[in-house]
């Protein structure tokens, strides 16, 4: 005989039923209330060091603040190539307590990081990295696969643009009020932990996808190695190029907010405790905006076509901007907001709007999260090599001088790779 499935919850019950009952407006308020939060407040377990300078100690050949960045950055990729299998076969009812474990290892590493020497502080860095890469994909599974699935990813996408900031200007705000630096990264998990709890409990609330979903944006179920292996064979010359794009946007927005600090120095605005977050609000706003109206596009290869025009647009932004840095046009805050904003309309939608219409597009069973894991994993071992080569190969170029020159670098790859993807994809999918 078959085991009976174990009874829902009362919260179960109560809350799923209504969401299963309730209007898109407010299913996608609830949505994206608590996936935003949940993961907003995983960025406190991982950017809050980078506020800090760890001036005087070194690593073999590095400062110990390259030294961070790099080790958390490698477990940071492993995660990713560990999430293309477990994202993609990760059952539902186990989400929840990956969410958990996961995020606990990191807060526990981060004690580590309190504790230890130096020396220890870069394993413990690396410690805290290895989890954290599984989590996006964990909060996205709940969300994917829905006629939402625009708004609610692009609610979510705003949580990494805001956070990263945020938290950097709470532990500087900590740093400030006595905390050390080798205590502040703890401190701040542990102010965000039960917040974090409490929104990650009611996003694993949301039912799954109903039969309208189903039958507008394809079936999402997980995907075995023989699906993920069909999978990239068919589509392979598209996501070659898609990968190459987001290994530059994940290298260019990883070095932004790592040295973000250094960057405001040079420019002569790196005292303030706010100046991490008043770049980003505005962007996180006008990249919500945007992305929300491609819920508006019914036809799903429109969509993906607006979506691709998007990014493009995003490209181009990051050069133009730069160029009227360069030129004394605009001055150091609009053009980090500028190079921002382009940056998130380019990496934005590969979290959350480009492989859900393209699923939908090509009119396959497959995954977001799978797509979105294989990106990942090359991406970030993108993002070390960029911090390896301005550390053994141009040393003495200040941190804005490398930051132009990879602007303008990335402008130009990321807007040719999307053109020529968006081509290929286009010819193969249907309205």
């Amino acid at each position: 005989m078959s085991k009976a499935a174990a009874p829902l919850s009362w919260p179960a019950r109560t809350v799923g039923g209504w969401l299963s009952r309730t209007s898109v407006f407010w299913f996608a308020a609830y949505a994206v209330i608590f996936a935003f939060t949940t993961y907003f407040c995983m960025y406190s377990f991982r950017k809050p060091f980078a506020a800090a300078d760890y001036a005087g100690s070194e690593f073999w050949v590095f400062d110990l603040k390259n030294a961070l960045v790099i080790s958390q950055l490698i477990g940071y990729a492993l995660s990713k190539f560990v999430g293309i299998r477990f994202n993609s076969e990760l059952l539902h009812r186990h989400r929840l307590g990956a969410l958990i474990g996961l995020i606990l290892w990191a807060e526990a590493a981060l004690l580590l990081f309190a504790l230890l020497p130096p020396e220890g502080k870069v394993f413990a860095i690396f410690l805290n990295g290895l989890p954290l890469g599984a989590v996006w994909g964990i909060v996205f599974s709940f969300l994917e696969g829905r006629r939402s699935s625009e708004l609610l990813g692009a609610g979510l996408s705003c949580s990494y643009i805001v956070a990263s900031g945020f938290v950097k200007s709470a532990g500087k705000g900590l740093m400030e009020s006595g905390v050390s630096e080798s205590w502040m990264p703890v401190a701040t998990g542990a102010i965000f932990l039960p917040i974090f709890l409490i929104a990650a409990y009611a996003l694993s609330l949301l039912p799954a996808p109903s039969a309208e979903d189903v039958e507008q944006r394809s079936l999402r179920q997980p995907m075995q190695a023989q699906h993920r292996k069909d999978f990239v064979s068919t589509y392979w010359p598209g996501l070659g190029l898609l990968v190459t794009t987001y290994l530059f946007l994940t290298s260019y927005r990883d070095f932004r907010d790592n040295y973000a600090a250094e960057i405001w120095k040079e420019v002569g605005m790196g005292d303030s405790a706010v100046i991490f977050t008043k770049t980003e609000l505005p962007i996180a706003a006008v990249v919500m905006f945007t992305l929300g109206l491609l819920y508006l596009i019914r036809d799903n290869r429109r969509g993906l076509a607006a979506a691709y025009g998007i990014m493009i647009a995003g490209s181009l932004l990051v050069g133009i901007s730069t160029l009227l840095f360069d030129v004394g046009w605009v001055g150091p805050t609009w053009w980090m907001t500028l190079v921002g904003l382009g940056l998130y309309m380019g990496y934005v939608p590969y979290g959350c709007v480009l492989f859900d219409r393209k699923i939908a597009a090509l009119q396959t069973v497959a995954t977001a999260v799978f797509l979105i894991y294989i990106s990942d994993a090359v991406a970030y071992g993108g993002s070390v090599v960029a911090v390896l080569y301005k550390q053994l190969g141009e040393p003495q170029t200040s941190w804005l001088q490398f930051f132009r020159g990879f602007s303008y670098l990335t402008s130009a790859v990321c807007t040719i790779a999307l053109l020529a993807s968006a081509t290929y994809f286009l010819r193969r999918t249907k309205s």
